[in-house]
């Protein structure tokens, strides 16, 4: 009997619907991604695997057919550590709603100034600081039009801006946008932007992908939101902006490097608003639904061999369109 791995914490329910589903497997619940219990025969018989394991220790599951990571990225499993013969599935479809509600939040407080006056309150300051500007026709430019760029799109579209997505390849315009453009012209629109989201994933062709050249375009009272991942901002091209003053403010919950270490300038930007990597994760209580909804749909289309949700292009390091 083959041995599946879940390697985060679930409820009852979940493990009884998974063990009908795979009832021809031996199913651990380790309820966390610390496998170093789990020893060499049992992985060295492990073909699936659902949970966020350490690189590592794909190298003793030679078996291994299906892995289900719990994020929404693919960074740490697209460089080799995986063969390319296994159904490798994200969790993308699951963070939307989570993280949009997050970046709608971080839109209000950059624009409305409300991290400076969180600032006063500390100093117990009653000061004025300035002008703010209206989330309604304010132009906000998403990079990466994925589940994430979607639902925050849809979301500012509701509230009267005008949305600009950008993506890496022509596809037809959804309704929630205004304009739809490819990433060749995201410089074209970046004088225009007084909001700009990112939300592309850390591959290796993002590194970097947002940096002088880009801030040198956008408007001095612009702000930027990137949750998606650090590496794509240059951190010390941002750092500039924001203390010159070419950049209104930023709002990040990552940074390059993560976590940010304490003596690092960015942290003493009054203008930056920095959180620790939380606008997703099971901080909110529907995205852990979420999760174990889309793994056990995908255990369903492992056994019957359907196609697979979320499924990873290797090549690209994005998940593959539906059809």
């Amino acid at each position: 009997m083959y041995n599946a791995l879940v390697l985060f914490k679930t409820n009852p329910e979940f493990r009884e619907e998974l063990k009908g589903i795979l009832n021809g497997y031996n199913i651990i619940f380790n309820e966390g991604d610390d496998v170093s219990s789990i020893d060499a025969n049992i992985a060295g018989n492990t073909s699936i695997i659902i949970g966020n394991p350490k690189a590592d220790f794909l190298k003793k599951c030679p078996g291994l057919k299906w892995l289900q990571i719990l994020n929404a990225g693919t960074n740490g499993y697209v460089n080799g550590e995986i063969c390319e013969t296994v159904l490798f599935c994200c969790a993308s479809g699951c963070y939307g709603h989570a993280v949009s509600e997050y970046m709608v939040g971080m839109s209000f407080t950059l624009i409305k100034k409300l991290y400076l006056y969180r600032d006063e309150q500390s100093r117990c300051s009653w000061q004025y600081r300035g002008k703010v500007k209206s989330i309604q026709d304010a132009v906000v430019l998403v990079l990466g039009l994925g589940d994430i760029g979607s639902n925050y799109a849809r979301r500012m579209k509701a509230l009267g801006s005008y949305v600009i997505g950008v993506r890496r390849t022509a596809q037809a315009k959804p309704g929630y946008i205004d304009e739809l453009l490819i990433s060749e012209q995201l410089e074209e629109a970046l004088p225009r932007a007084d909001i700009v989201a990112i939300v592309i994933p850390g591959t290796k062709d993002n590194t970097g992908f947002f940096g002088r050249s880009q801030f040198a375009k956008m408007k001095p009272d612009a702000v930027l939101i990137n949750a998606g991942r650090g590496t794509v901002v240059d951190t010390e091209a941002l750092c500039e902006a924001l203390e010159s003053g070419a950049l209104g403010a930023a709002g990040l919950d990552v940074t390059d490097p993560e976590p940010l270490p304490p003596e690092h300038r960015l942290w003493k930007l009054e203008n930056a608003v920095i959180t620790p990597h939380i606008s997703g994760g099971f901080n909110m209580p529907e995205t852990k639904q979420y999760i174990m909804k889309h793994c056990l749909e995908n255990a369903r289309r492992f056994v019957r061999g359907d196609t697979m949700e979320s499924l990873v292009d290797f090549k690209t390091c994005y998940r593959i369109p539906k059809a």
